[in-house]
């Protein structure tokens, strides 16, 4: 079975911000020979969960979200003075649980030195630190349910307006209105950020963060 959420669309209607085509009862070996055919280089995300299979290609909307959160966890992560190791949507894989996952954004902060300057091998390494994934438009795959099974301690996720924080406590993913990593943030602050990034640009917007946020440390 095919699912594809892609419509046309008028000019009235808002953008797409993903193009997503789902497959289902893939195998495990189905899966990596699909990764292998397609390469690297490629501008779809596939995730695989328990045989099934969604690639998603993003679109302007998707990309330009991503982006503006990750710049405000570097931001956070250079003001606190906190090492990161940043994957993006390097393809995260554990064939045990059925889990192939290549999130928006990826990182390594508590643990980063445990996989500083080495290749990831989630046989032996820990899980990320955090993990964002933004999904605007409608996914099939349970993400919260694959990053928990994962063990992945903090999921932030964001649907175009709205941020969702899960902590991992005692095994499962609870909601949360403030991030482990990063004890200084708000979600009011994530909000001002992107909201600043649309009506002022990245330069100007990245600059008063940085301030805002020297500020708030001093104190």
């Amino acid at each position: 079975m095919i699912t594809t959420s892609e419509v046309i669309s008028n000019p009235q209607e808002t953008p797409l911000a993903e193009k997503r085509v789902t497959l289902n009862n893939i195998s495990w070996d189905a899966y990596e020979q699909i990764l292998d055919a397609l390469g690297d280089n490629r501008a779809a995300q596939l995730t695989y969960y328990q045989g099934m299979l969604e690639i998603m290609t993003p679109l302007e909307e998707h990309e330009t979200g991503s982006e503006h959160i990750g710049m405000l966890i570097h931001l956070l992560t250079e003001e606190l003075n906190l090492n990161i190791k940043s994957m993006a949507s390097t393809t995260l894989k554990i064939p045990g649980l059925k889990v192939g996952a290549e999130p928006d954004k990826c990182y390594y902060i508590q643990n980063e030195p445990a996989v500083r300057g080495k290749t990831v091998n989630l046989a032996v390494d820990p899980p990320p630190d955090l993990i964002l994934e933004v999904d605007i438009t409608h996914t099939d795959i349970n993400k919260k349910q694959m990053y928990q099974d994962m063990k992945v301690p903090e999921f932030w996720r964001y649907n175009g307006t709205k941020l969702t924080i899960y902590l991992l406590e005692q095994g499962e993913y609870q909601e949360s209105e403030t991030s482990a990593t990063f004890a200084i943030l708000t979600k009011s602050m994530v909000y001002e950020f992107l909201a600043q990034c649309k009506t002022q640009g990245e330069t100007q917007t990245k600059r008063a963060f940085r301030k805002m946020l020297q500020s708030q440390i001093q104190q």
